[in-house]
């Protein structure tokens, strides 16, 4: 599993209102995290993205996420303000909402989604352990 930060001039010019960067994890791994955080004391999940081939997902996080996440198995993307658009449609060519905005709420915690990407590994591994 790799680490890493990135800061992508490519990344589409729709702006949201505050900005985000952007923590993608396998498709499995944050599915798992997904219904840790919505099973937590409050519904602490913002909006997520998923890519079409289904293989990622990405967890919208405040700005400024990208400088310190250091998680294996993800990566955090610098949006710089250049973030996937808040919107219903879909933010970026070939991805579409898990959960749109609207439905969630601003971003994800980056403490809160650390915690459960790591439950949520646990629980992979316990899993395929049984097989």
């Amino acid at each position: 599993m790799e680490t890493s930060r990135i800061s992508d001039p490519r990344t589409p010019s729709a702006t949201p209102a505050a900005g985000c960067d952007v923590v993608t994890v396998p498709a499995r791994h944050g599915l798992e995290a997904v219904d840790i955080l919505r099973r937590g004391p409050a519904d602490a999940v913002g909006p997520v993205l998923h890519d079409d081939g289904g293989d990622t997902l990405g967890f919208l996080v405040p700005p400024g996420t990208a400088a310190a996440w250091d998680l294996p198995g993800s990566t955090c993307t610098e949006t710089d303000g250049r973030g996937p658009a808040l919107a219903p449609g879909a933010p970026v060519a070939g991805s579409d909402w898990l959960l749109p905005p609207g439905e969630a709420d601003l971003a994800t915690d980056p403490a809160a989604l650390r915690d459960a990407l790591g439950e949520a590994a646990r629980m992979i591994r316990a899993a395929d352990s049984c097989r």
